[in-house]
């Protein structure tokens, strides 16, 4: 364990020690953050001048969700996006055997090794608007409640995790998957608004297909205490289930990989 920790502190500060070498990026990452912002909560401001709540959800209960889209968005792209656009490049071009000769294992390899840290604007961003809505909501958060936010976010995170990993996998048979998880990108913006709004097969598709609402709209529900045990429940036992399925997944692809030195 404590090996593996060392491994994602070394890619990490890799990562760091590269993009350092264009911080005009980080100004640029600045705006498009502020500006994804703006957005969000544009909308926001359109909707509730029509109405006093949506879907059961207030303004600032809505606005603490933003936060959550922005700061789950901010983590998949540090590390999840840009790990596997690397990882399926490398497939393509079967230079994947470089990874798979280290003397550690691959899943971990591939899935740490490319980290874009201006990300962390999003996810610093993210984290301020959370804690502007709770001081809005004046909500005070105990233990159980921050206890339960945390482990529906890890949920969250290792559910999207597995997912990409599964899709990302299906390159050892498939060229183009960047493509599928362009789709996905574009399905994680419905994050923005609460999975419930939704028409019955849109949610379903949210929920267990694209699994946005795990990953933005359960974890908002815990964090303004409105998630009870079962959907809890299920969150844990799909994040436990999706990673074990990525992981044997994983290590049945790796047997059909062709590469530079096959």
């Amino acid at each position: 364990m404590l090996r593996n920790v060392r491994i994602i502190a070394t890619y990490f500060r890799l990562g760091v020690l590269g993009e350092l070498e264009y911080r005009a990026n980080f100004f640029i990452q600045v705006f498009e953050s502020i500006l994804g912002l703006v957005v969000a909560l544009g909308g926001l401001t359109v909707v509730f001048a029509h109405t006093e709540n949506l879907g059961g959800w207030s303004p600032d209960q809505l606005i603490a969700l933003v936060g959550i889209y922005l700061l789950v968005g901010g983590l998949i792209n540090l590390v999840i996006n840009p790990s596997m656009e690397r990882f399926m490049q490398d497939v393509r071009k079967g230079t994947l055997d470089f990874t798979l000769v280290k003397p550690a294992d691959s899943q971990l390899l591939v899935s740490v090794q490319r980290v874009e840290i201006w990300k962390m604007v999003d996810v610093v961003m993210g984290l301020a608007v959370i804690g502007v809505a709770l001081v809005r909501l004046q909500s005070a958060i105990g233990w159980g409640e921050t206890a339960v936010f945390t482990v529906a976010l890890f949920c969250g995170a290792t559910i999207v995790y597995s997912f990409w990993l599964i899709l990302a996998t299906c390159s050892f048979w498939f060229v183009r998957v960047e493509n599928i998880l362009v789709i996905f990108q574009s399905m994680y913006s419905a994050g923005r608004w609460p999975v419930g709004i939704y028409p019955q097969w849109l949610r379903f598709i949210l929920t267990f297909l694209v699994p946005v609402a795990f990953a933005v709209t359960v974890p908002a529900q815990g964090l303004i205490g409105q998630l009870n045990g079962r959907n809890l429940g299920l969150a844990i036992a799909l994040a436990v289930g999706l990673f074990i399925v990525a992981r044997l997944f994983w290590r049945y692809g790796i047997r059909f990989y062709s590469g530079a030195s096959a």
